[in-house]
């Protein structure tokens, strides 16, 4: 690798750097996909409403607001299945409490938060850091949903100095409830005064606001660094990396004989357990509805799902410089190296030989390198959302990823290349229609 070699992707990088800048929690990262795609397009649906489709047809339909499924119906859908990729919206941050502001000493105000996933806490400290989320407003006759992000620096979570704790550099743990709560103001702000400021943003009166998730996000600007301007920081590449990469290679990739799939799921950080999350319905209920949709019946379906394809798209660790102790020797990824595979023999991955072997012959076509990810067998790792999605509708899956520095820090790190690499494969594999032969072999025919 060399500079040539990565300032010919600082554009791409740079794109994936303002969608995420645009996008600070799950709402926006879903309406700003709904923006994308209906410029390619796409129709939205709702889930309350009557679906009408139709093959080479073009469609989207979000799930609170927060998690997103588009599909592309293929022109000759006859024998037909699913080929899917899929994402997560959000990612580790502090969620604001409904009674919020707290009153310090008669001198400063605070916000009552707690945390939302399994943060890197240090890092949070000594930002600049703002509210993002939804409003819910009262208006004639019912209630309508408003996008909040204050854009401009708001909150600081302050170091204790090292003067009053001598051992902070020794090791130390923090507690979310007394150590971590953010600063908003050097005075006693009046009761609702914090409610107030998020109508003035949307433009309401602050009685017309009935409910809000509101959460903390990182304002630092993202960064292009490195020798050779490798590397990528910047917040929330866990996962927004993945999902915009794989939406860019949906949006390129055609398959007449079958239905592309992208998902971008919600709550995956904190269990996938909700309505929007990859273990819900919400996918099982988009693809059956595609499948009635096209005058499909149950059968058709079960053997539909019995040959489709996910790609669950996670990011994955990199080997960190100063901890090489901490991953497995022979089973390990770098940036800017290629797509990691991620593979668990407790089956906290969906990856097995056989869609490890029809992922790798994707990448081999799309000309993309490929690396291996496993635990270290003495070390518990993290999971994803592929086998909570496989449990509401089976199919084939592998687990997959970009390789990072600093998982679930308010500012990661991950490669210039790597974006360009699954943008490809994610390109071809929506290229590519995956089916069975009557004797069960697989076979890859690429548009």
């Amino acid at each position: 690798m060399d500079k040539k070699e990565t300032v010919k992707y600082r554009e791409e990088a740079m794109e994936l750097a303002a969608f995420i800048k645009e996008s600070p929690t799950p709402f926006h990262v879903t309406a700003n996909i709904g923006v994308i795609l209906e410029k390619e397009g796409f129709m939205p649906l709702q889930e309350s409403r009557k679906w009408e489709m139709k093959a080479g047809g073009k469609y989207y339909v979000t799930r609170n607001h927060s998690s997103i499924i588009a599909f592309e119906i293929g022109e000759d859908p006859a024998d037909y299945n699913f080929q899917i990729a899929a994402s997560h919206s959000d990612s580790p941050t502090f969620k604001v409490k409904e009674n919020a502001q707290m009153e310090v000493r008669g001198h400063y105000t605070k916000l009552n938060t707690e945390g939302y996933g399994g943060m890197l806490c240090g890092p949070w400290f000594d930002r600049p850091l703002s509210l993002a989320g939804r409003a819910v407003v009262k208006e004639e006759g019912g209630l309508k949903e408003c996008l909040v992000k204050i854009d401009r620096d708001l909150l600081m979570i302050p170091s204790l100095a090292i003067h009053m704790n001598r051992q902070a550099n020794e090791g130390q743990s923090f507690n979310k409830q007394t150590d971590m709560l953010p600063l908003i103001a050097g005075r006693v702000l009046e009761e609702g005064e914090v409610k107030a400021e998020i109508a003035g943003e949307i433009g309401v009166k602050p009685d017309e606001i009935l409910g809000m998730d509101l959460f903390l996000y990182n304002r630092m600007e993202p960064s292009i660094w490195g020798m050779d301007e490798e590397f990528l920081s910047c917040p929330q590449l866990d996962d927004l990396q993945c999902a915009y990469a794989s939406l860019k290679g949906f949006l390129a990739g055609k398959n007449p004989k079958g239905v592309n799939v992208f998902a971008c799921f919600d709550n995956e950080e904190v269990g996938s357990g909700t309505k929007q999350g990859a273990a819900s319905t919400f996918l099982a209920d988009v693809l059956k509805r595609i499948n009635s949709g096209l005058g499909k019946t149950d059968e058709d379906f079960c053997r539909a799902a019995a040959f489709s394809f996910m790609i669950s798209c996670d990011n994955a660790h990199a080997v960190h410089p100063n901890y090489t102790q901490k991953t497995d020797e022979g089973n390990c990824a770098y940036i800017n190296e290629g797509i990691v595979v991620k593979s668990h023999a407790g089956q906290k991955y969906t990856s097995d030989g056989v869609s490890i072997a029809i992922f790798k012959a994707i990448c081999e076509k799309a000309g993309v390198p490929l690396q291996y990810f496993a635990n270290r067998s003495d070390m518990a790792g993290g999971s994803t959302l592929g086998n909570l999605a496989m449990a509401q509708v089976s199919m084939k899956a592998v687990d997959i990823g970009l390789p990072q520095l600093a998982m679930h820090s308010p500012f990661e790190t991950s490669g210039v290349l790597d974006i360009e690499y699954l943008k490809r494969a994610a390109e071809c594999f929506f290229r590519t229609h995956i089916h069975e032969d009557a004797d069960g072999a697989i076979r890859m025919e690429t548009e």
